[in-house]
């Protein structure tokens, strides 16, 4: 690899941020070591496929430039390892390669490569790949702990493989549960569905338009219904997963009685016949929140009582009886 042609700005702030460089050349990593250390970062090395594991469990570095050709375990076994651990699956995955070929780009995004620079390396360019990557992934990750800390099964499938790039605590255990899931694959049936209903839709940025679902008969006898949620790029979507049942009477208490979904969220356990702490707990909110969502209940119902709003959204709605 040549020198660095061009320097880093000293002046960029990523002094909260950590980058793994994987490399077996020394004189690689030394020279790019000293490009991320004036620009702000915090670097590791690696110069083993297994020593990079170990570091990224470890560290959970905000990205990590990979070199794509080492001895041993090369950077496409590393990258698909990563990607299959939950713990270092969300983290950006820059190769650095002298391959061009088609086939080993394509190799490179297959093994779960979220970029790629070729090499000589050019110090600016990968500093502004590693900036743009790790902010995404930040964001990302903000609205994930936020749909976690909410209850809600939510997953990010990747439409090529059906590889389960991210997912929620309960939407794992529900995955688990229902289709013996080992939470690195979604299901075959939902892959094929989602392969199918993504070429129908065509090019879709942002939140997806009319919201398909499909309903999935499981390993245990239950009924599950995966709903396309947004498309996060070309190739990774979000769905949200609920038991087929619970969908279903949430959407028909929300149309008839005009409720919002955490409106309709607390009176279906309302009539559930649980507390606002137990919602709480089911929800992922406070009883103070559950209370002031059923306040907004009681008044669109005409009531003034939660055995009241049962009694009304149960005559409404009578599949929550069972």
């Amino acid at each position: 690899m040549n020198p660095l042609p061009d320097r880093p700005d000293p002046r960029a702030d990523h002094s909260t941020s950590v980058v793994l460089i994987v490399d077996d050349v020394p004189d690689n990593l030394a020279v790019l070591h000293d490009a991320l250390d004036e620009s702000g970062y915090t670097v590791l090395v690696a110069l083993d496929g297994a020593t990079a594991l170990e570091r990224a469990v470890r560290a959970r570095p905000d990205a990590i430039l990979l070199d794509a050709v080492m001895p041993g375990m090369d950077g496409f076994e590393v990258a698909r390892r990563l990607r299959a651990d939950p713990r270092t699956a969300a983290i950006p995955i820059i190769f650095m390669t002298g391959l061009t070929e088609t086939e080993h780009v394509v190799a490179a995004f297959a093994a779960g490569g979220t970029d790629y620079v070729t090499k000589p390396i050019r110090a600016r360019e990968v500093i502004a790949r590693i900036h743009a990557h790790t902010l995404a992934a930040r964001e990302q990750a903000q609205a994930r702990n936020a749909l976690d800390a909410f209850g809600h099964a939510t997953l990010v499938v990747r439409l090529l493989d059906g590889r389960l790039v991210w997912q929620t605590a309960l939407a794992r255990q529900m995955l688990a549960l229902h289709f013996q899931s080992d939470g690195r694959r979604a299901p075959t049936l939902l892959l094929d569905w989602l392969q199918h209903t993504v070429a129908r839709l065509g090019p879709v940025e942002g939140l997806v338009p009319g919201s398909p679902s499909v309903t999935l008969e499981t390993a245990t006898g239950r009924r599950l219904r995966f709903t396309l949620h947004e498309a996060l790029s070309e190739v990774e979507w979000m769905l949200v997963l609920r038991e087929a049942d619970d969908a279903a009477a949430l959407e028909a208490l929300a149309l008839a009685f005009g409720l919002t979904p955490r409106e309709a969220e607390a009176l279906y356990w309302v009539a559930k016949g649980k507390t606002n702490r137990d919602i709480g707990e089911i929800v992922g909110a406070s009883p103070a929140t559950v209370k002031k969502h059923l306040e907004h209940v009681y008044e669109k119902l005409g009531v003034e009582t939660r055995n009241a709003a049962a009694a009304v959204a149960l005559g409404k709605v009578p599949q929550l009886g069972r």
